[in-house]
């Protein structure tokens, strides 16, 4: 989806670095794109008025059994749309900067329960409070068709954070296994946002302890007690994610890929990769590539 990632690149100046689109409009303009993977560059949320089909985020293929659901995008995943036919919905696009504008605002974006569940892609079943959704969705829609003046960012943001709640208490409603919000839980929350800004630079376990400032036991046993994975499981997970992401929707090659992972040696990525996955990055983007 390269040419739609040029167009709503927020660096390039869109006035509130918040987009709502119908899906229409990516199936007359970018069809070849969409069904092909693309990095999310920025914050999804995707609304399948229509169900009925299958949405791929990270190489997890999502049922979208029922009309009206919400699926929740993570900054910088890799999506792909269902080749078999067309959807109905709509899309709410939106950047770090628009949302967070004070400490509080990154908080919640960076541990909410729609972009960062620890068990899997947010999916919400909206169908009973639909009209509250489309209430909401209209009130940014027709607050980005006028003229901007100083106040509408944070008019925007609200009815987005609006928007959000209401998705949250939902989600809750439908028996969602919220962790308890205690220690383990905070750790593995900080260690996992240290992680994804760092995890191509130190790949060491202590790195993460000396910034959390506990003890390598103390984080193996707030990870293994919430994710059941150790730190250096979730670690390499990420590694690999990365690079998987990189085979599938770039052309960059292993010696690339390699180094822009960190490693300084590309034969060290290959022998990383194999080790995790049981096969070659070639064998891996050649497979994918057939799909």
């Amino acid at each position: 989806m390269t040419e739609i990632i040029k167009k709503y690149d927020f660096k390039e100046g869109l006035p509130q670095e918040l987009e709502i689109l119908d899906f229409s409009y990516f199936y007359r303009n970018f069809y070849n794109d969409m069904i092909k993977p693309h990095r999310a560059e920025f914050y999804h949320v995707l609304w399948f008025q229509k169900g009925g089909t299958t949405h791929w985020i990270d190489f997890k293929l999502i049922e979208i059994e029922k009309d009206n659901t919400l699926l929740f995008v993570p900054k910088n995943s890799v999506q792909r749309f269902d080749k078999k036919k067309y959807v109905k919905g709509k899309a709410i696009l939106f950047t770090d900067d628009f949302f967070c504008k004070t400490q509080q605002d990154t908080k919640y974006l960076k541990t909410n329960i729609l972009f960062n569940d620890l068990q899997s892609i947010s999916k919400v079943e909206i169908e009973e409070s639909k009209y509250t959704f489309l209430q909401i969705f209209n009130q940014i829609k027709s607050e980005l068709s006028i003229s901007k003046d100083n106040i509408q960012n944070t008019i925007l943001k609200n009815y987005l954070y609006n928007f959000l709640l209401q998705a949250e208490r939902v989600k809750k409603s439908l028996n969602f296994n919220e962790f308890d919000k205690n220690q383990n839980l905070e750790y593995t929350m900080q260690f996992k946002e240290l992680l994804e800004a760092n995890f191509i630079t130190h790949k060491k376990v202590d790195f993460y302890c000396s910034q959390l400032h506990i003890t390598p036991k103390k984080l193996n046993a707030s990870t293994s007690t919430i994710l059941g994975r150790s730190p250096k499981r979730i670690i390499n997970d990420r590694i690999i994610l990365e690079a998987k992401r990189l085979l599938v929707h770039t052309t960059n090659n292993s010696k690339e890929i390699s180094y822009s992972l960190g490693f300084q040696e590309p034969t060290n990525f290959i022998k990383f990769f194999k080790k995790n996955l049981n096969t070659t990055p070639l064998a891996f983007r050649e497979k994918h590539n057939k799909e």
